[in-house]
C-alpha cells in the first residue's frame, strides 16, 4: 500500500480489525516555532547573499529543514521578503507610534531620536516579540527599498506604512506648536519628512558605509538642527 508524503500507517486494533489512520497534526505552537525557524533562516540568508542570489531551498538548508518544508508556510520567497520588510518597518518605526500615542510632549530632539534609536542597537525584537539581530532587519530593509521600484504589492504596502509614519511625526510636531516645545516656523509635514530622511540616510549609511560611531552621529544631527534653529528647548 502506497501513502502520502503526509500520512503514516497506524495499526490499531478494533474489534481484531486493522485500520489505517492520519499522522496526528502538528500542534499551532509547534508550527509557530517552525515557521519563525524558516523566517530567521531567510533572513540570516537575504542579510549574507541578498534577495536573489538566495532561493527556498538554501533557505531549507539554512533552517535545517526539508527542502519543501518552507513551502507549508509561503508561497513563495516574495511572501517570505515581505514578512521581513514588515519586521523592519515595526523595528523602525514602532517607538515613533509609541511616543504618539504617549502623554509627553515631545521635542523634535524627542522625534529624531525613537527615529534613529532602535536603528542604532545590536538586537532588537521582531512583530512577533521575537529577539533578532538588528544588523540583518536592516540589511534587509536596504535590499527592499531596492525592490519597491519593481515589485508592486511592496510599494504597495510601503507607501502607506510611509505615509501613516509621517502623518504620525507631523502630528507629534503640531502638538509640540501648540505645547510651545517645537518652533512654530517649522512646517510639521516638511518637518517629518526631514526627519524620515534622516532615519534613512543613518540605516543606509550603517549598511552599506560603515557608520560606527551611533552617539556621535546623533549628537551631529542634534547639533545641527540646534543651530538651524529647528530645535526647542522651551518647555511649555
Amino acid at each position: 500500500m502506497e501513502l502520502s508524503r503526509r500520512t503514516i500507517i497506524h495499526f490499531v486494533s478494533v474489534n481484531g480489525t486493522t485500520e489505517v489512520g492520519s499522522m496526528p497534526r502538528i500542534t499551532d505552537a509547534r508550527r509557530e516555532v517552525r515557521r519563525a525557524q524558516i523566517v530567521a533562516a531567510a533572513r540570516r540568508c537575504f542579510a549574507r547573499e541578498g534577495f536573489h542570489q538566495t532561493s527556498m531551498p538554501d533557505i531549507a538548508q539554512e533552517a535545517g529543514v526539508s527542502v519543501g518544508a518552507p513551502y507549508r508556510y509561503f508561497a513563495s520567497k516574495e511572501e517570505i521578503i515581505l514578512e521581513l520588510a514588515g519586521d523592519a518597518f515595526h523595528l523602525l518605526f514602532e517607538p515613533v507610534a509609541r511616543l504618539v500615542q504617549g502623554e509627553k510632549v515631545a521635542t523634535v530632539a524627542d522625534l529624531v531620536a525613537a527615529s534613529i534609536g532602535p536603528a542604532a542597537r545590536d538586537t532588537a525584537l521582531d512583530a512577533a516579540g521575537q529577539p533578532v539581530p538588528v544588523d540583518e532587519l536592516l540589511r534587509c530593509a536596504v535590499q527592499a527599498w531596492g525592490e519597491l521600484l519593481v515589485h508592486e504589492g511592496l510599494h504597495r504596502r510601503a507607501v502607506e506604512g510611509f505615509e501613516n509614519v509621517r502623518q504620525s511625526m507631523a502630528e507629534v510636531l503640531r502638538h509640540g506648536q501648540a505645547a510651545g516645545t517645537v518652533p512654530t516656523g517649522l512646517d510639521p509635514e516638511r518637518g517629518a519628512r526631514v526627519v524620515l530622511a534622516l532615519l534613512h540616510g543613518f540605516v543606509l549609511q550603517r549598511v552599506a558605509f560603515g557608520l560606527d560611531d551611533i552617539a556621535g552621529f546623533t549628537d551631529a544631527v542634534q547639533a545641527t538642527l540646534a543651530g538651524a534653529g529647528i530645535l526647542n528647548a522651551t518647555e511649555p
